[in-house]
C-alpha cells in the first residue's frame, strides 16, 4: 500500500516536471534558445561542432527542397544580419535565404537607424495660407516671372517674403523656367514673316534621283515657289529664291537645313533680300517641321499614286497640286481653313459639284452656281 503511494506521488511530480518545462520553453525566447545552445557549444569538440554543423546543414538543404519561400519574422531577419557579421564565410552558411536577401535587410535596417535618428519635430509654416495663395497665383499667371520678379510686386503690396519660400511655392505651380525663348514660341511669334524650304527626293521609272524643291510660307501653309531638276545646283537653288522673291517680297526669316545644295551663292542672295537664313541644328528634323510635314502630304497625296515618266510630266503633275494645295485643300494647322481663303463659306445654294483634282486622285468641292 505504501508503495502505491509512493508510484503515484513520483508520476505526480513526473507530470507537474515536464508541464514546467514545457511551460518553461514556451515562454523563453528563440534568442535565449539561441544563447543557451551557443554556450553548449562551447563545451563541444571541434569534431563534434564540425560533424553537428554538418548534420545541421544536411537537413536545412532537406528543407529547402520542400519549402520554396521560408516566412522569416523581423526579429528573425535581425539575429541573421547580426550572425553574419560575427561570421568570417556568412555567404556560404546561408541556406534559407540569399546573401544579397541578408544584405538588403541590413540596408534596410541602416536606413531606418539613420531616418529615426535624423527625425525632427514638424513645425507648421509661419507664412498666412493668403499669401501662400497669392505666391501660387502669381507664378502661374506669369510664367516669365522669377523669384525676385515676384518678391518685388508682393513689397508693393506690403508682404515680405523671402526668395527661397517664393521659390518653393512657385515650382509647385509650374515647371523649371527656360534658360531662353524656345523654338515653339519663335515660330508662334514670327509666323507671318518666316518662309521655310526644302529639298524633296524622288525617282522616276528608270530608277534615276529627281529632286524638287519648295518654298512654304509657315502663317498660311501657302506654297510659294516649286521647281524641279535632276541636278541641283548651287545656282540653280539660288534662282529658285530669285523667283520666289520678286518685287522685294521676301520675308524676313527663312528656315533650312544643312543640306550643301544650297552654298554659299543661296545665302548671297537671301542676303540681297535682307532675308535672314535660320539653319536648323543637325539630326533635328522638328526644327523644320512645317515643311517637313508637307512633304510627307506631297508623297501620300500625290507622288505614291503616280509613275514618273519625264522630268516635264512632273513639273506638270506638282504645279497641279500646288494649286489645288494652296486654293482648295484644308489644313489641320489653320483650323480646317484653306490657306488662300480666310472667311468660312456660308450656304448659299441646294447643290454641290465635285471637281476632280489629279485625274481623280482628289475633288474639289463647291457650291454650284
Amino acid at each position: 500500500m505504501p508503495g502505491n503511494i509512493i508510484r503515484r506521488l513520483g508520476h505526480a511530480v513526473s507530470n507537474i516536471g515536464n508541464a514546467v518545462d514545457q511551460l518553461f520553453r514556451e515562454w523563453v525566447r528563440p534568442s535565449a534558445s539561441l544563447a543557451l545552445g551557443s554556450l553548449g557549444d562551447l563545451v563541444l569538440s571541434r569534431r563534434q561542432l564540425i560533424t553537428e554543423n554538418a548534420l545541421l546543414r544536411q537537413q536545412l538543404i532537406v528543407a529547402r527542397r520542400r519549402i520554396n519561400r521560408p516566412m522569416l519574422t523581423s526579429a528573425d531577419r535581425v539575429r541573421m544580419v547580426i550572425l553574419a557579421s560575427w561570421v568570417k564565410n556568412w555567404a556560404a552558411t546561408t541556406l534559407l535565404v540569399k546573401p544579397d536577401t541578408v544584405l538588403r535587410w541590413h540596408r534596410q535596417g541602416y536606413r531606418l537607424f539613420w531616418r529615426r535618428k535624423a527625425k525632427t519635430t514638424r513645425r507648421g509654416t509661419r507664412i498666412p495660407r493668403e499669401t501662400i495663395s497669392l505666391i501660387k497665383r502669381i507664378a502661374r499667371d506669369n510664367v516669365g516671372w522669377g523669384a525676385e520678379r515676384i518678391r518685388g510686386e508682393l513689397l508693393k503690396l506690403g508682404i515680405r517674403v523671402c526668395k527661397r519660400t517664393i521659390q518653393k511655392y512657385a515650382s509647385r505651380v509650374r515647371g523649371p523656367r527656360l534658360g531662353g525663348q524656345s523654338w515653339t514660341t519663335f515660330l508662334r511669334n514670327h509666323a507671318h514673316q518666316t518662309w521655310s524650304c526644302d529639298f524633296l527626293q524622288t525617282h522616276d521609272a528608270l530608277f534615276r534621283s529627281v529632286f524638287v524643291f519648295f518654298i512654304i510660307a509657315i502663317d498660311s501653309r501657302r506654297v510659294v515657289q516649286m521647281g524641279v531638276t535632276r541636278y541641283p545646283t548651287q545656282a540653280w537653288v539660288a534662282q529658285q529664291l530669285r523667283n520666289a522673291t520678286p518685287y522685294d517680297a521676301a520675308p524676313r526669316f527663312l528656315i533650312r537645313d544643312n543640306d550643301t545644295k544650297f552654298g554659299t551663292m543661296f545665302d548671297e542672295v537671301a542676303d540681297s533680300a535682307d532675308i535672314d537664313v535660320l539653319r536648323t541644328p543637325y539630326h533635328a528634323p522638328k526644327a523644320n517641321a512645317f515643311c517637313e510635314r508637307f512633304l510627307g502630304s506631297v508623297r501620300r497625296e500625290c507622288l505614291d499614286h503616280m509613275l514618273i515618266l519625264s522630268i516635264e510630266q512632273l513639273h506638270r503633275v506638282l504645279l497641279e497640286y500646288v494649286e489645288y494645295f494652296n486654293s482648295a485643300r484644308p489644313h489641320q494647322g489653320l483650323a480646317q481653313r484653306v490657306p488662300s481663303t480666310s472667311e468660312e463659306a456660308t450656304t448659299t445654294h441646294s447643290r454641290i459639284e465635285a471637281s476632280p483634282v489629279l485625274g481623280g486622285l482628289h475633288h474639289e468641292y463647291r457650291w454650284a452656281a
